[in-house]
């Protein structure tokens, strides 16, 4: 796992909804808006494979 520049082990398997680079980064990599991978992040969690998935389910 990557470390953080803070020391702390970054997961990449999740979607931070609070962190704006993480949302902004998902949304350009889904083609959808922030407020889309935002509602997808509190409807499925914030596994990046639930939000993808439902990103694309709708």
């Amino acid at each position: 796992m990557a470390q953080s520049s803070r020391g702390r082990a970054q997961d990449r398997a999740k979607v931070a909804a609070g962190q704006d680079h993480e949302v902004r980064y998902q949304a350009k990599k889904e083609g959808v808006s922030k407020d889309v991978v935002k509602k997808a992040v509190k409807n499925a969690g914030n596994s990046r494979k639930k939000v993808e998935a439902e990103i694309s389910r709708h």
